[in-house]
């Protein structure tokens, strides 16, 4: 795919009903850290930094080690490549944790809060900031792993187009979004995440760009 390739007509629908269910569309308020998690996007980094200089949290972590498709392109693990980037853009350095770790959301969590406790600092608010259609999972993982921290979700606020120029590869978003949609329900089945709401247009969504061969990113 080209860097400006877009959802085909065909799939737009759908595609788009799974982009809006991801979203949480919290508002961010000023919370005690911001929580960036690992993945291919260094546009997560690029958020905290936003938020950061923003004032909503006086201090990030950055939280991942590497997956089999991050290593390439961040050798040295996704949550130090993050520090780099977010310092570049202008975040202090000493206003920035890195937990490298990390190999699952799950992990994010645990490992993060025990950095944290490990800084004795301890937080009743953060902001997760991950990928935009990684927001629920993130969610409803961090309540489920961490239910007494008052979390809310932040990404780069792109639209759905914007999102794909920036990765530059339809079929990979698409596969995501499937993925992480299956994973809102199989995740809460096998404890790891507490239940969320599955609309029936959702899972209807879902079943069509399986069908449709979306299924890179099934369990």
């Amino acid at each position: 795919m080209t860097p400006t390739a877009l959802v085909p007509d065909a799939l737009r629908a759908d595609v788009e009903t799974l982009w809006d269910y991801h979203n949480m569309h919290h508002v961010v308020r000023p919370s005690d850290v911001g929580i960036g998690l690992g993945s291919h996007d260094l546009g997560v980094a690029t958020c905290a930094a936003d938020l950061y200089q923003q004032g909503m949290f006086p201090l990030i972590v950055f939280t991942g080690a590497n997956a089999p498709t991050t290593v390439s392109r961040f050798p040295r693990g996704e949550a130090v490549h993050y520090k780099e980037h977010a310092v570049k853009l202008g975040v202090p350095a000493d206003a920035i944790l890195v937990e490298p770790h990390a190999t699952n959301t799950g992990e994010n969590f645990t490992c993060t809060r025990a950095l944290l406790e490990q800084h004795g600092i301890t937080v009743a608010s953060a902001v997760l900031i991950c990928r935009p259609y990684q927001q629920r999972r993130a969610y409803a993982t961090c309540q489920k792993l961490w239910p007494e921290v008052e979390a809310m979700c932040a990404s780069l606020p792109l639209s759905l187009d914007d999102y794909v120029r920036s990765i530059g590869d339809v079929d990979r978003v698409i596969n995501m979004l499937v993925g992480d949609t299956q994973r809102i329900t199989e995740y809460a089945k096998k404890g790891f995440a507490v239940e969320q709401p599955y609309p029936d247009e959702v899972d209807a969504a879902f079943r069509r760009l399986v069908a449709a061969g979306y299924t890179s990113r099934l369990i």
